[in-house]
């Protein structure tokens, strides 16, 4: 049986979340959550703020895996590449040699809520409730550890299915 530590993130060009749990086969262990708000700082520095800090946190939890959410496109393209260039610096700053893992928005609301249109509080609920965690949490934290759990998840099928004989 497999195990590891995943970081996920949930970029943002004001606020980033990010979240680490512990996995091993089904069982899932909260490790920490926060959010990287650069909200007050002109463009280029928010995105050199979300490199350092995604840098930092990688340095100090040491993740196996890195799960980030994909850039979701709606009307607003300016924001669509704001979001593309946070999600960039993100990506840059993981060390090489650890993976990186993309899912899109709807598959991390399927695993982690039943329903690919579920609203942020009710992936915020289903976070707490799977991991746990009786505190608040940001939604952007806990959409970074909604993109976790979808990885752990993921990796624990995937398991499975190799498993399984021809």
């Amino acid at each position: 049986m497999r195990r590891g530590r995943v970081l996920g993130l949930d970029p943002g060009s004001r606020r980033t979340g990010f979240g680490l749990l512990d996995w091993e086969g089904p069982d899932c262990r909260h490790v920490a959550h926060g959010c990287i708000d650069v909200a007050s700082e002109p463009f280029a520095q928010r995105l050199r703020r979300i490199f350092e800090a995604v840098s930092e946190v990688i340095a100090c939890h040491r993740p196996d895996e890195i799960a980030i959410e994909r850039v979701f496109v709606d009307r607003n393209a300016d924001s669509a590449i704001k979001l593309g260039q946070a999600r960039g610096a993100a990506i840059c700053a993981v060390t090489p040699g650890i993976a990186v893992f993309e899912y899109a928005p709807r598959a991390v609301k399927l695993a982690v809520v039943g329903a690919g249109g579920a609203e942020k509080s009710q992936v915020n609920h289903m976070v707490r409730e799977l991991l746990g965690v009786r505190t608040v949490l940001a939604a952007d934290a806990a959409d970074a550890l909604a993109v976790a759990l979808c990885h752990a998840h993921t990796r624990r099928l995937q398991d499975l299915a190799a498993r399984r004989p021809a």
